[in-house]
């Protein structure tokens, strides 16, 4: 079957379970890409179904034998060929992404939480901070969606966390999901070019998912992420534009035992290249996810000569 005969599949399916397999065969034939919260078409075929259905996606299997009624097939056919014809990531579609399993907002003024650092946070950065000493100033840059503010906000409550971005639109869905977490005493969206809007300010941990796709990648980039702002992805020729400037700067506002963890993804390489002196630490991940590293404010002070020089590089 394909979108040319949806009426068929009106007559023809009847449960969640039918709709669950059509719409994977769809997105299938379709040659979809899948990297928005899913890896699979019969993932996202399900998430859709179940939006549609006003229902939550962890539900018992018994659900897949439930019959539909004609206006809820007709919703969900609506959807599936949403999906398809505009190339649209299903968070879009559904406004809703998990990140660090806690649920965000999301709309295309941001991009789609996936960053790996969800799983440090969902560990509390175990084993790089010591439990005994959880940090009580986070600093999470180029917040977008506010979910890694919100995420370390949940997993660490006495601390006091700000979350900075440089564009407006993007903090307004923070603010969104920093009022549906019942955050606001918590964590402060702040406007800023990277470390611009909080001047003199120190924090024990600086998170950071900045911009880091360089221009090839971009060139290169599925349809279904040039639905999200561009000045989310691309950073430059090598996409480490923000990434020197975080380098350079970070020292001046971590304490004394502060952590930096920033994700350059892809990037890695150009990193590595850039800064062959520095002994960056590569975190890896259970669930998949690489381009992460780590520096101390040790570090970060000892390379600091390197940092600058960089930025004029």
């Amino acid at each position: 079957m394909s979108l040319d005969n949806l009426e068929e599949a009106l007559t023809q399916l009847h449960t969640v379970a039918d709709f669950s397999r059509f719409g994977a065969s769809l997105f299938n034939q379709a040659e979809l890409f899948y990297g928005h919260g899913s890896d699979n078409a019969f993932s996202e075929a399900l998430t859709l179904i179940m939006y549609a259905l006003s229902l939550p996606d962890e539900l018992d299997e018994t659900v897949m034998n439930c019959r539909l009624l004609t206006n809820e097939k007709q919703q969900i056919l609506g959807l599936f060929e949403q999906r398809i014809t505009e190339q649209l990531p299903v968070p879009y579609i559904t406004n809703l992404a998990y990140f660090a399993k806690l649920p965000f907002y999301v709309d295309e003024r941001v991009l789609v939480p996936r960053s790996p650092i969800g799983e440090l946070i969902e560990n509390k950065f175990s084993p790089y901070i010591n439990s005994e000493k959880p940090p009580k100033r986070i600093l999470d840059l180029c917040t977008g969606s506010g979910c890694i503010a919100i995420a370390c906000a949940s997993y660490f409550p006495e601390a006091d966390v700000d979350a900075l971005d440089l564009s407006v639109d993007a903090l307004n869905v923070a603010q969104l999901n920093i009022e549906n977490h019942g955050l606001s005493e918590q964590v402060i969206p702040i406007q800023s070019d990277v470390f611009s809007g909080v001047k003199g300010q120190k924090y024990d941990l600086i998170v950071t998912n900045p911009p880091y796709v360089d221009q090839q990648d971009i060139d290169s980039l599925p349809a279904e992420f040039t639905h999200e702002p561009e000045m989310g992805l691309g950073c430059g020729s090598d996409g480490l534009d923000i990434v020197r400037v975080i380098l350079a700067e970070s020292a001046e506002h971590l304490n004394d035992d502060g952590l930096l963890i920033c994700e350059v993804g892809n990037s890695q390489i150009h990193v590595e290249a850039l800064y062959p002196e520095v002994d960056f630490s590569w975190l890896s991940f259970e669930r998949g996810g690489h381009g992460v590293f780590l520096l101390t404010k040790t570090q970060l002070v000892k390379h600091r000569t390197l940092f600058k020089a960089a930025l004029k590089s």
